[in-house]
């Protein structure tokens, strides 16, 4: 059994509900009514997490959260109600908000959230401070480094808005996450969020899965079918990898979002929609406005509010955090008691470049948890691609090199090819900002590549001229 939860809820069939499904979860729980003593019940027992309807909690006294924090420091607390008034109390990192109405399985997630903080503290061996709780948004998204705050707090006020939000970011960032988060804060949170892949559907289907089609319309279209416009009506509908809609769709969603009104396939009539636009890609739409592979007009109708989600790289005083989240589910989901990762792997993940950012990550680590079973998960454990390459005595040759050759012989003890190639090619892009004296247009065309292409190679590798 896991450790005991405390439930405080005056409402009997919540509290029932509540208890009973969490004590099927696998875990031990005591449940408090309005009249029962919660500083008795959390002094005689050592209770990590606390769930409770937040109007009966504040109900007892207005500063019943410091005084239960002063007899238990390191309790969670869990309070689920509506946003805006979670948000009026002040902000602390072992208060965690859930909103109404209560859904179970994101109650659960939480609850693990809340554990795998305390399953952190015990790995590493760090006392429990506010720095070390992992923030997070929706119980969605994880992060406590700088680029994910400002990430909350831009999601935040976005949400309070109806404005239409490009998100962008590598694959594997948590584009959708992040729109399902906007969805959630924001006023049409109890309407549909309506999800659509426009990569992953044929061309000649993603019009009518957008905007349906009537009897009759076409070959197997016998009966009338809607589409997520309309499924969306009233919320927000969500269209990932946006980039690689066709040209001729581009055209029809640009005058849905000019006259919020939409014609199903074979319907001579329109209809309104009521409709929030999410829109996500991982590539440049810039560099696709240029090259005119994206509609300029529609780029600048979805990128109202742009947001980019920083790849794992970029906040790799995550990487903890979000292994120990993975590790606990995963536990969880297949019955295993992996108890983390070592130091020196920890180490290892933190110093690896992360291409596939988080999704990569998790995969990793339901990997490492369904191999493991159990104990702590060392070096050895992980796959060689995540180990850093062996240093050899010979460095990369720092003459210069010609764009056919390079005038080295592969050393015989070998060589890290992927440390090489990236080196090689820092120094050639060092080498055409030097000659150009820094000018990026130039130096671009000296490496036969976009002046974009360069800009976003620069910002990936921190390069900069030295002066």
């Amino acid at each position: 059994m896991h450790s005991e939860l405390l439930i405080v809820e005056s409402d009997r069939k919540t509290r029932d509900l509540v208890s009973a499904f969490l004590t099927y979860q696998g875990y031990s729980t005591t449940v408090l009514s309005e009249k029962d003593d919660i500083f008795d019940t959390i002094s005689s027992k050592p209770h990590r997490v606390m769930i409770a309807d937040l109007p009966t909690l504040l109900a007892r006294t207005p500063d019943i959260l410091s005084k239960a924090w002063e007899t238990s420091p390191d309790l969670v607390v869990i309070a689920y109600d509506q946003p805006d008034v979670g948000r009026t109390l002040p902000h602390n990192d072992r208060l965690l908000f859930i909103p109404k109405p209560l859904n179970l399985d994101e109650l659960e997630s939480v609850v693990m959230r809340a554990r795998e903080y305390q399953a952190l503290q015990v790995n590493t061996g760090q006392p429990s401070t506010s720095e070390d709780f992992p923030h997070f948004l929706c119980s969605t998204i994880i992060g406590r480094s700088r680029q994910m705050l400002s990430l909350f707090e831009m999601l935040e006020k976005v949400a309070e808005s109806t404005a239409t939000v490009l998100v962008q970011g590598e694959s594997g960032t948590g584009k959708e996450l992040a729109a399902r988060a906007i969805h959630q804060l924001s006023s049409r949170s109890s309407k549909n969020f309506v999800p659509v892949n426009c990569s992953a559907i044929p061309d000649e289907l993603l019009e009518s899965e957008l905007f349906g089609h009537v009897k009759g319309a076409f070959t197997g279209a016998y009966a009338n079918r809607l589409g997520r416009f309309e499924m969306a009506d009233k919320g927000t509908l969500f269209l990932d990898e946006i980039g690689d809609m066709k040209a001729n769709l581009q055209v029809k969603l640009l005058r849905v979002l000019q006259s919020k009104e939409f014609e199903p396939v074979g319907s001579p009539r329109s209809q309104k929609a009521d409709v929030r636009i999410i829109a996500a890609t991982n590539k440049n739409l810039e560099e696709l406005v240029s090259t005119r592979d994206f509609r300029e007009d529609l780029y600048y109708r979805l990128s109202v509010i742009p947001i980019t989600i920083p790849a794992l790289r970029e906040r790799r005083e995550d990487i903890p955090l979000l292994i120990n989240h993975f590790l606990g589910r995963f536990n969880h989901d297949k019955r295993r008691l992996v108890k983390g990762f070592s130091r020196e792997s920890l180490e290892i993940l933190r110093n690896y470049n992360w291409p596939g950012n988080v999704r990569e990550l998790e995969n990793l680590v339901e990997r490492m948890v369904t191999l493991k079973e159990n104990g702590f998960i060392t070096p050895d454990d992980l796959p060689d691609r995540y180990l850093p390459c062996k240093e050899t005595p010979r460095s990369v040759p720092s003459a210069p090199v010609t764009r056919t050759a390079v005038d080295e012989d592969l050393p015989l003890e070998g060589i890290c090819l992927n440390s090489a190639v990236d080196a090689f090619e820092n120094r050639l892009i060092l080498q055409a900002l030097q000659r150009t004296g820094g000018n990026k247009k130039e130096a671009a065309s000296l490496l036969n590549l976009k002046r974009t292409t360069l800009i976003e190679k620069l910002k990936k590798k921190n390069l900069q001229l030295d002066q």
